[in-house]
């Protein structure tokens, strides 16, 4: 049983050498099917490497725009930056060119007592008295002299606007009080005039005590005449003048002082049997309120926020520059390092 089993398979090996022999040519093609196997294989990883380079290239080339867009942007504010410069320096020398106003009010319980210039002409002073909140008694003999209690003061000097005529001018200490309402009631006559209008002018100024106390008191009225505003108020009228102090700040540190007024006038019955011509002339002065109006010009320009302002606008764009350079010297290292590496890859390839 064994010897034809062994015989069978001893005829097999050999049949399977001949047939080796006979195709040399064969195993010498799977070899090279084996090679071409593996270099098949090997064929990915040269892809890899051609198409890194490629990788890097696109990767730089964005960073590269990145860098020019960052660039233009700062380019852009430092221009913002230079506007702004001129914008400020311009904005500063319009606010130094044109001042604001400023308007405060100071309160008081006492004013200093102002006087009240009068130029009755041909009127003669009846009576003059102070009273308070706002009350005056009923008249008693009107037409007649009475009760003078306040202070005053008769003054002859050259009208300082022709220098020739004499003019004469009665000078009342006007009121102080404003808690108090003070008030000075005054009473003028005139029996007779040969004008068409019977009026008596006035002019109010700041101090009646410096007006005391010049020595050239004279020359004093001159003065207020040609720097104040007069007034007038008619005859058969009660005339309420109420007063308002303002003062002004000059540019080179004077400071003027400015009256303003508020008048109501009320007829007076006049119940007299007189002539025709005879008239009297009534007026009441009293302070407005207790606040004195004083007005200034400032300049809102600050030089200090201007050169803070600058030095944050100046520090921004030497930043802007010193990031603009930086930025070039990296793209230039960028393009040198990417044409190095281009330049070893062609002499690789060649």
């Amino acid at each position: 049983m064994l010897r034809p089993e062994i015989s069978a398979s001893y005829q097999e090996l050999s049949e399977d050498v001949e047939r080796g022999s006979e195709n040399p040519t064969d195993e010498r093609g799977g070899e090279m099917e084996v090679h071409e196997d593996a270099s098949s294989v090997i064929l990915p990883d040269s892809e890899l490497g051609t198409t890194a380079p490629s990788l890097r290239f696109s990767k730089t080339c964005l960073k590269n725009v990145f860098s020019v867009i960052l660039l233009f942007i700062y380019l852009l504010l430092m221009a913002v930056a230079v506007f702004l410069v001129y914008q400020t320096i311009s904005d500063f020398r319009e606010k130094l060119k044109h001042p604001v106003m400023s308007v405060s009010y100071k309160e008081v319980s006492l004013y200093d007592a102002p006087g009240i210039a009068f130029y009755p002409g041909k009127a003669r002073l009846l009576s003059c008295k102070h009273h308070y909140y706002d009350h005056i008694p009923p008249l008693i003999n009107p037409g007649q002299p009475g009760d003078i209690e306040c202070t005053t003061q008769r003054i002859n000097y050259t009208d300082p606007f022709t220098n020739q005529s004499m003019k004469y001018a009665l000078v009342v200490q006007g009121p102080r009080d404003v808690k108090k309402k003070e008030l000075v009631f005054l009473q003028f006559h005139l029996n007779g005039t040969d004008q068409d209008f019977s009026a008596i002018d006035y002019l109010l100024f700041s101090s009646f005590q410096e007006f005391i106390n010049s020595p050239e008191k004279a020359e004093f009225m001159k003065d207020c005449e040609s720097s104040y505003s007069s007034w007038k108020f008619s005859g058969g009228f009660r005339t309420w003048v109420k007063m308002s102090l303002v003062k002004t700040k000059e540019e080179d540190g004077s400071e003027t002082v400015e009256f303003k007024q508020e008048t109501s006038v009320v007829n007076y019955i006049d119940q007299r049997t007189k002539p025709r011509s005879d008239q009297l002339f009534f007026v009441v002065f009293e302070w407005k309120d207790p606040f004195i109006q004083t007005v200034q010009d400032i300049v809102t320009a600050n030089p200090w926020n201007m050169i803070a302002l600058l030095c944050g606008i100046f520090l921004a764009l030497f930043k802007a520059a010193d990031f603009a350079k930086l930025s070039v010297k990296w793209m230039i290292k960028i393009r040198k390092r990417h044409l190095k590496r281009s330049h070893q890859v062609r002499n690789h390839i060649n």
